[in-house]
């Protein structure tokens, strides 16, 4: 089954704008009301049974169940004689809001997520209609349960044989879109490893640097823009909140969010077919990009988006049928690829010069050719061994790429494996 989403501009009209904000707010409600009911529960049980904290306690029956999925979707109906302001939104979109929920109680429960949050008021930023009898794209309109039509912009039409499953609608800095979910009833093969190999390593100076020797400088997208918006988050700070002005100037703030946000992935993109322009193996860093942003050079690191960038590049590579892989990060930039030897160098030595074989080049080069290896030695079979192997001349399709040079074999003795 192959699943895809395809992102469009919408354009609702006034009525249908409101009736949206609307909706949204309703189903923020919805969820904090479920939020509430988790809390007491779990509340209601953190004190021993001989005695009760000094501060307060919840008083609840010691057989009340957990306030489970099923059970609240089930009190929806009745919680709508109570609440008519629910029967406004519909049945299935409420439900998405208090399934949303739980989704995250379970990433709290069994990933180790952090404790569900309460939403504040313009938090719920988006809708999911998860079912259609039809196609609901008719046209250049969008059909979407009492709202009706919604001009839509299809700059680029749904393939045939996919249906559509899912719409979320989202509004981002006062923007509508529709997140349309399609699915199509085929089975798509992962992509063997063949052809020209490619280490990638990333960084803060350079935003990456490849084992072929090609430097990507970084573009620094918040620090561009930085001053701009400082500029209009002081004037929003003075501004009265959920007045007309705060909700103009807090649209502005939004945009320039918005627009940091764009041209990084636009960059990212254009960056990541670039790769698979040059090669046929693209290799990268297994590292946990999180824990790196929480250092002294967060603001860097979450202003390049490695992350991102590295979903990204594994997504346009089975978009264009090239092989994708993550080694490991331990050592790549004190590590000779040449002939493996151990180069102890701090951050601040930018050049690799190893003792050993004598081979000199940029640190970040140095450090995507190791990735290379490494990547090589992940996907090595039985029928490829070697040290040809190590740099794919002896994979099936190089001999398709005539216009890339052959790869030189290495110097010296290799480092020998720790057992």
């Amino acid at each position: 089954m192959l699943t895809m989403n395809y992102r469009y501009r919408i354009y609702p009209n006034i009525t249908q704008e409101q009736s949206l904000i609307e909706w949204m707010d309703i189903c923020r409600v919805a969820y904090n009301y479920g939020l509430r009911e988790i809390k007491d529960w779990c509340n209601s049980r953190k004190c021993l049974v001989d005695r009760c904290s000094i501060r307060h306690e919840y008083i609840m029956a010691a057989d009340s169940p957990f306030p489970s999925e099923v059970k609240q979707l089930n009190a929806l109906p009745n919680a709508k004689k109570v609440f008519p302001r629910l029967g406004e939104v519909p049945s299935q979109v409420l439900q998405q809001a208090i399934k949303q929920l739980h989704r995250a109680w379970e990433g709290f429960q069994k990933i180790g997520h952090g404790f569900p949050r309460f939403k504040k008021f313009g938090q719920f930023k988006s809708l999911l209609f998860p079912q259609f009898a039809k196609n609901p794209v008719i046209g250049i309109h969008i059909a979407l349960p009492k709202l009706g039509l919604i001009p839509i912009n299809l700059h680029r039409p749904i393939p045939n044989g996919f249906v559509v499953k899912q719409v979320r609608i989202i509004n981002k800095a006062n923007i509508w879109y529709a997140d349309i979910n399609i699915q199509c009833d085929v089975s798509v093969p992962s992509h063997s490893p063949y052809g020209h190999p490619i280490g990638v390593d990333v960084g803060i100076e350079k935003f990456l640097a490849t084992s072929d020797g090609v430097l990507v400088k970084s573009p620094k997208f918040l620090k561009v823009m930085q001053s701009k918006l400082k500029l209009l988050q002081r004037r929003l700070s003075r501004k009265k909140k959920r007045s007309k002005n705060y909700e103009k100037q807090r649209i502005k703030v939004a945009r320039i969010h918005y627009t940091i946000d764009n041209t990084r992935k636009d960059f990212h993109f254009k960056q990541a077919h670039a790769l698979c322009d040059a090669g046929d193996m693209v290799f990268m860093e297994d590292l946990d990009y999180r824990t790196l942003a929480k250092g002294m050079l967060g603001k860097q690191m979450l202003d390049a988006g490695f992350g991102q960038f590295r979903t990204i590049t594994k997504y346009v590579c089975w978009k264009r049928g090239k092989f994708f892989a993550e080694v490991s990060a331990r050592g790549t930039s004190q590590e000779c690829p040449e002939c493996g030897a151990e180069v102890k160098k701090d951050l601040s030595i930018r050049v690799h010069h190893c003792v050993s074989c004598g081979s000199t080049t940029s640190r970040d080069v140095a450090s995507g050719q190791v990735i290379r290896n490494r990547g090589i030695e992940l996907i090595s079979t039985a029928g490829y061994v070697g040290i040809q192997n190590a740099y794919a001349d002896g994979l099936p399709g190089t001999e398709i790429s005539q216009s890339r040079s052959k790869s030189k074999t290495r110097k010296g003795a290799t480092r020998k494996s720790k057992k």
